[in-house]
């Protein structure tokens, strides 16, 4: 577990680091700014019970930035997975950027490469929408939607509900991946914003291995579908 952890940790500091040296207040009209968020860092309460990192960190102006996303699960030394996005960003309207780049699916191996063509922005009524094609080697495409909404109870008590889903063109036996709708998974998550940029929370999530994903996970011995109460940390810098 410690080699899962130890890079992501140290990538998000360092990011950190360097968001907080670029930040220049001065009568610039486009000024060089950059930010880490920590969407979760999260584990089940259960020992057997899956360890997640989500995070993201982006450096650049108005119009254009740079973006690295990292998402990654920990549940045993067989039983990890871990994706790094590295991409350019435009805004393309109020709230809306297009994202192009690469990702590598470092976990599970054999290590999988993509290009990567997304769009992600606030929708109406505050939904958060993330929408992802992936092109990959030997003909492989993938399809990822993610949304989102943040519901405030009050100032500093948040609910939010999510929602993802992912869709697989070609079968690849060694990673488990079936053609088809392959997983979905939901969450509902309550923070508190101890500060505008550090909440704790609690929540539940669940998740869902479909078609033939689910038949390739089964024969692999382990479990299509789980549902787990989760506590963690929610940040930003």
């Amino acid at each position: 577990m410690k080699n899962f952890k130890l890079p992501i940790l140290t990538l998000m500091l360092a990011t950190a680091s360097v968001g907080s040296s670029f930040v220049y207040a001065e009568a610039e009209d486009d000024p060089l700014l950059a930010s880490v968020i920590i969407d979760q860092l999260e584990t089940g309460i259960n020992s057997e019970d899956t360890t997640n990192v989500s995070a993201q960190a982006w450096l650049g102006y108005d119009l254009n930035k740079l973006w690295l996303k990292v998402d990654g699960e920990y549940t045993s030394s067989n039983e990890q997975e871990l994706e790094v996005q590295a991409l350019y960003s435009h805004a393309v309207a109020p709230y809306w950027n297009l994202q192009v780049g690469v990702r590598q699916d470092v976990h599970p191996t054999p290590t999988r490469h993509w290009a990567v063509l997304g769009i992600q922005g606030l929708a109406p009524y505050f939904y958060d929408i993330d929408a992802v094609l992936f092109i990959g080697e030997e003909g492989r495409s993938a399809l990822r939607v993610s949304v989102e909404q943040d519901l405030l109870i009050t100032q500093k008590l948040i609910l939010t509900p999510e929602l993802e889903m992912n869709i697989y063109g070609k079968k690849d036996e060694q990673v488990n991946i079936g053609s088809g709708l392959s997983d979905i998974s939901a969450g509902l998550r309550l923070r508190y914003e101890v500060t505008r940029k550090f909440a704790p929370y609690i929540g539940l999530d669940w998740s869902q291995k479909l078609g033939d994903t689910a038949d390739l996970v089964r024969n692999d011995g382990e479990s299509s579908g789980d549902t787990e109460f989760v506590i963690g940390v929610k940040a930003w810098f």
